[in-house]
């Protein structure tokens, strides 16, 4: 067995002495518990979100309705971005537990819940292989209520899927380099999963697990001067064990599109976020630096000294690894042009794990400086953050719904306890009960906020209204819809796959040859519409009207459902 290094101890005053330390199957049961509380509230009320994850579901959809598993795409339009690997996931849960006319965008979401409830078991069992039980469970916590890991687990798109096979194929690296440096042989086992980590990594996200897995050898090569450990990856029989997993879709795909897939996906999508910022997602270097405040939060409170006592400590094999993992990759993602908060997820069990050992290290009295100025000034960024979740869970009703609500208080109360509690604690030097404060505190967040706050800021959920609106018009749903100045995704994947998006002249020109079809018509276009409709002539009857607030282009919108009668 490798060994472990595990830092913090129980007999202290700023020990985490909620609970003894949990190992084994009690903490896999107690972090299953955890990410329960954080990935639950709001999945199945929270409506589709635009604009990814409504193209993912709806593209996941129209494979069900055709039967086609091979080429993804968005109603008539080819979708050449990510491979298929999440779609089929998304199929089989809806296969599984839903009809595809239901349209439950939380069966979507499953498959995201899901890898990153696995993602954080496997953070557990990795960590606990490098530093010890504790460390392990530590910093499985850190990463399972961490802000981005949360939302992602909330979203039917790829990367909680991919944080999954990141943490397999990171894992397997992890024992594989540590029984080398033991002098000891992993086997074939770790080698293999390591291999089909990658094919299944490539088939939900293309090159970003190989890339992250690629610069981890790489830092450990430079910093070791030693490859002989490589041997034990095993790649005469592992990447075999890859191709067989990822070639056969791209093979597929290849064959049905003439290579377009694979052109389209690296002339048009991969290859202009490397040289560019594409669609408007242009940052400079220190971007994800700057946000990992946020999205790391709460364990944003403790990182940076963490980071910082571990680099003095590199030479320690666990942390070496970690290290490796993380600031590489992280500088790649800093330096490619385009830029997405969650391009940085695969990186965030590192950063967790390397937190967690630097918060025992300090509650033992040694390691990481909490108590100096560079950390409290942390700790008041840190309560600012709270502070404006607080201030967002009383202004959002009021913007986006019809006032203030009641239904904010529990978010209130728990965002403004959040920014408080753990920074009194964190700045008096006591890490260890503000690092059980600021778990708890993000815990009772993400619970009032996803499920009490959200779902209800009618405003802000366009698609949802529309179609309520739509629903009380047309209860059997058996109208054709058509709409104007409003083409999100989610109204598509809400509405059917057959909603016909245009102008409003051509809005207008459909209505005239469907005499029970519905226009949807923004007041963006409703102009152009009802000018082309008086030319045919159509006579329109406004059949409701509603307003709210289209967030994927930060415009208010006033939605006007018509139909036309003789």
């Amino acid at each position: 067995m490798p060994r472990t290094l595990e830092a913090g101890g129980t007999g202290t005053r700023n020990s985490i002495s909620v609970f003894s330390w949990p190992t084994g199957l009690r903490a896999y049961f107690l972090l299953s518990l955890l990410c329960l509380a954080v990935y639950l509230p709001g999945l199945t009320v929270i409506p589709p979100l635009d604009r990814d994850e409504a193209r993912f579901a709806q593209a996941t959809t129209q494979m069900l309705e055709t039967g086609d598993f091979v080429n993804i795409r968005f109603q008539d339009q080819p979708r050449h971005k990510k491979p298929a690997g999440i779609y089929w996931l998304q199929a089989a849960s809806v296969a599984l537990f839903s009809e595809v006319e239901s349209r439950e965008i939380w069966i979507y979401r499953l498959p995201s819940a899901l890898a990153a409830w696995v993602s954080v078991l496997l953070c557990y069992g990795i960590g606990r292989r490098l530093f010890g039980p504790r460390t392990g469970f530590l910093g499985a916590a850190f990463l399972a209520v961490s802000l981005l890991l949360v939302l992602e687990a909330h979203q039917a798109k790829t990367d909680a899927a991919l944080l999954a096979t990141v943490l397999l194929a990171q894992g397997s690296l992890a024992r594989i380099y540590l029984a080398a440096r033991d002098g000891e042989r992993a086997g074939l086992v770790p080698a293999l999963l390591f291999w089909a980590a990658q094919g299944a990594g490539i088939l939900i996200k293309g090159p970003i697990l190989p890339m992250v897995s690629l610069a981890t050898i790489l830092a450990l090569l430079i910093a070791d001067r030693k490859v002989r450990w490589l041997a034990a990856l095993r790649p005469i029989a592992g990447l075999p064990l890859a191709l067989a997993i990822a070639l056969p879709w791209f093979v597929a795909i290849g064959a049905s599109t003439g290579g377009g897939f694979v052109a389209d996906a690296v002339g048009s999508d991969l290859l202009p976020k490397l040289l560019s910022g594409q669609e408007s997602h242009g940052a400079p270097p220190g971007y994800f630096t700057l946000l990992m405040i946020v999205f790391f939060w709460p364990a944003s409170l403790l990182a940076w000294p963490a980071i910082i006592g571990a680099w003095r400590e590199r030479k320690t094999p666990a942390l070496r690894f970690c290290l490796a993992w993380l600031l590489p990759a992280w500088i790649v993602f800093e330096l490619i042009p385009t830029k997405l908060p969650h391009y940085v997820l695969p990186l965030y069990p590192a950063l967790a794990l390397i937190t967690a050992y630097g918060v025992l290290a300090a509650i033992e009295g040694r390691g990481a400086a909490y108590g100096r100025w560079p950390a409290r000034t942390l700790y008041v960024l840190w309560a600012v953050i709270g502070v404006v979740l607080a201030g967002a869970a009383v202004a959002a009703p009021i913007l986006f719904a019809d006032g203030f609500t009641a239904w904010s208080l529990p978010s209130i109360a728990a965002a403004m306890t959040a920014a408080v509690l753990p920074t009194l604690l964190a700045w008096r030097g006591r890490i260890g009960a503000a690092t059980a404060a600021a778990t708890g505190c993000a815990v009772l967040v993400f619970a009032a906020t996803f499920h009490l706050v959200m779902p209800r800021l009618d405003g802000f959920w366009l698609s949802r209204e529309i179609t309520r609106a739509v629903a009380e018009i047309d209860p059997g749903r058996t109208r054709p819809i058509a709409a104007a100045g409003y083409h999100e995704p989610s109204l598509v994947f809400l509405l059917g796959t057959r909603t016909t998006l245009a102008t409003g002249q051509g809005v207008a020109a459909w209505l005239g040859t469907r005499e029970d079809g519905l226009a949807v018509v923004s007041d963006r276009e409703e102009d152009k519409f009802r000018e082309a409709a008086s030319d045919l002539p159509l006579a329109l009857q406004p059949l409701h009207r509603l307003n709210g607030f289209n967030y994927s282009k930060g415009d208010p919108l006033e939605i006007t459902i018509y139909e036309a009668t003789q």
